[in-house]
């Protein structure tokens, strides 16, 4: 993300002229805007002709500059878009005022955000910032007669390949070689900046030497990983022991991980933790929280007119804060925030147990 230009405006809000340069930033900004907020860009919009001087054009789009109050933003990933939708509240052509329209946000278009930043939503911006920097990393995990290709996203990982088939003896096995080559073909066009190749066993050796000879610029950006499993579990346990971390200094996803983890051990020894909207209330009261963990989505919601708890969210994170406390935000797309939303969406590592 390139932050291009920040500047204070009237009523305390802040403005700042952001650049997406991938679908992570995206995914970022999902979370940064709200309802009430004032986002600007140029787009395209239907507008229909009637006037006795023109010649009804049946509604051809033409370019012009919006701003919008947001009413609501959805993340398309698969599109590749962030879609912000709104009144239009300023514009290059003054007929369009009033009208409602929506805001295709793709990679490397230019937006202004004019908004009252909270804390999280700074930490964000920053993030996806520094992010820019990472490399792009590629886990493949393998084992005899199978394959898996996935890569390391802000938002997750994403599966991109399952390669099968039985190899070795019998009428239906296949040459080794032609699952290595399979998965060679893959990871090239993955174009990753770096690639862990994991799994049990000695297969993902041998898979290595096979690439070593017949896909050198994807061998020379290897790095091996031994794991218990293929697949989901597979990754989970690249992430868990750190892999991804030697090649790209700082991930999302593994934090999560390790948090995660600590936060379920703590309760299966019924240490130091807390979980549930009141818990969670309760020990941010007491300045118990080293650290709240809570859902992206549930802080979004519970921010809207539409949150479910009895407990502000925004009190909570702030009085975290203000007693020394830290907060991470988890991705509901990687399956640490998948357990985090069985546990209420939030929850806290504690400094002392409470009663």
């Amino acid at each position: 993300m390139q932050i291009k230009d920040r500047e204070q405006v009237e009523g305390g809000r802040e403005r700042v002229t952001v650049v997406p340069e991938s679908v992570d930033d995206l995914w970022h900004l999902q979370y940064v805007l709200e309802p009430g907020d004032r986002v600007a860009g140029d787009t395209t919009r239907r507008i229909q002709r009637n006037d006795e001087q023109m010649r009804d054009t049946g509604g051809e789009r033409e370019p012009m500059w919006v701003a919008i109050a947001v009413d609501d933003v959805e993340f398309h990933k698969f599109a590749n878009r962030l879609r912000v939708g709104g009144e239009i509240v300023a514009c290059s052509r003054e007929d369009q005022l009033g009208f409602h329209h929506t805001l295709n946000v793709e990679e490397r278009e230019e937006l202004s955000i004019e908004k009252r930043f909270k804390p999280d939503q700074e930490a964000r911006l920053e993030e996806a910032e520094e992010a820019t920097e990472n490399p792009d990393v590629a886990i493949a995990t393998v084992e005899e007669g199978q394959a898996h290709v996935h890569t390391v996203a802000q938002y997750g990982t994403e599966e991109r390949a399952t390669i099968t088939g039985p190899t070795g003896k019998g009428e239906y096995a296949r040459e080794r070689s032609e699952l290595f080559s399979e998965l060679g073909d893959v990871l090239k066009r993955q174009d990753a900046d770096a690639i862990i190749l994991a799994g049990p066993g000695f297969t993902k050796q041998d898979a290595r030497k096979y690439l070593e000879d017949n896909h050198h610029e994807v061998a020379e950006k290897i790095t091996m990983v031994d794991t218990a499993a293929v697949g989901d579990r597979g990754v989970h346990e690249v992430l868990k022991r750190g892999a991804v971390a030697d090649v790209q200094q700082e991930t999302r996803i593994e934090s999560e991980a390790e948090y995660i983890d600590e936060l379920t051990q703590r309760m299966a020894d019924g240490a130091k933790a807390a979980y549930g909207p009141d818990q969670v209330q309760q020990a941010a009261e007491f300045g118990a929280i080293e650290r709240l963990l809570v859902l992206d989505d549930r802080l979004q919601k519970e921010r809207g007119p539409d949150g479910e708890w009895a407990v502000r969210i925004d009190e909570i994170v702030r009085t975290t804060e203000q007693k020394g406390g830290d907060v991470t935000v988890f991705s509901s797309e990687f399956p640490p925030g998948q357990q985090l939303s069985n546990l209420g969406g939030i929850a806290a590592l504690l400094r002392y147990r409470l009663e």
